[in-house]
């Protein structure tokens, strides 16, 4: 379900013509979790208000990457941990191997420092996409993986999945580097990106604070929050 060009059509709007799932459809695919938290949803509420400045927008993303991070690590593996109060021996319980983080380049950044709020000992990766506005296929200009040592679940994170080309993307390389147990995080999603992404990875959890209606002609999300990226690093 990529969106690509074709012959005729305005390079401008590349989504016009093209398909688009219901939201009602998106809904119903397996493996979709929705924040229903009401923390959550007053914060991307802020979030998507064009009032809100880049510093607050930086600082919310942040929040809620760590609020969504919470409860996507809710059944993350534990063992039991013997240790010593300052009164007495109990068993405790660690985290069973390590977790892994892979913020999408620039917007994702924001909810990978939320993320690392919530488990700081979490192995950060980065991958560099851009999107071909022309075409919406995403297109890597960085790429820093490091080696998948002892762990136990690897997080993709980025606000936005309009396409879910990035997202595709982003979980094909971790595959192929040997990560078997992979989730997918997003402030907001499109339902075209969402059954993109189901098609393409049937077995990768994915959650995100809110599912919008629809892609507008150019592949933005509707009603959405504009360019995270340019949201939070101030270059509007």
């Amino acid at each position: 379900m990529e969106p690509v060009a074709t012959p005729g059509a305005d390079p401008q709007f590349p989504m016009r013509g093209v398909a688009q799932p219901t939201r009602d459809e998106a809904l119903a695919l397996p493996g979709l979790h929705i924040s229903r938290h009401p923390i959550i949803a007053a914060k991307l509420t802020t979030l998507r208000d064009e009032n809100t400045t880049p510093a607050e927008f930086y600082t919310l993303v942040r929040e809620l990457g760590a609020l969504l991070a919470y409860e996507a690590t809710a059944d993350l593996a534990t063992e039991p941990a013997p240790i010593r109060t300052p009164l007495e021996p109990m068993v405790g319980q660690r985290l069973v191997g390590g977790v892994g983080v892979l913020p999408i380049l620039r917007a994702g950044l924001g909810m990978a420092e939320g993320f690392r709020q919530a488990l700081p000992e979490a192995q950060v990766w980065h991958l560099g996409l851009r999107r071909d506005e022309r075409t919406l296929r995403p297109v890597q200009y960085y790429n820093q993986l490091a080696r998948a040592a002892n762990l136990q679940v690897c997080f993709v994170v980025d606000p936005m999945l309009a396409t879910g080309g990035s997202g595709i993307d982003a979980l094909d390389l971790l595959e192929a580097k040997g990560v078997r147990r992979l989730r997918y995080l997003a402030l907001i999603a499109a339902p075209y990106g969402l059954v993109a992404l189901r098609r393409a990875h049937p077995n990768t959890p994915i959650y995100v604070a809110a599912v919008d209606e629809r892609l507008d002609e150019r592949g933005y999300i509707c009603p959405g929050l504009g360019d995270a990226g340019d949201r939070q690093f101030n270059t509007l």
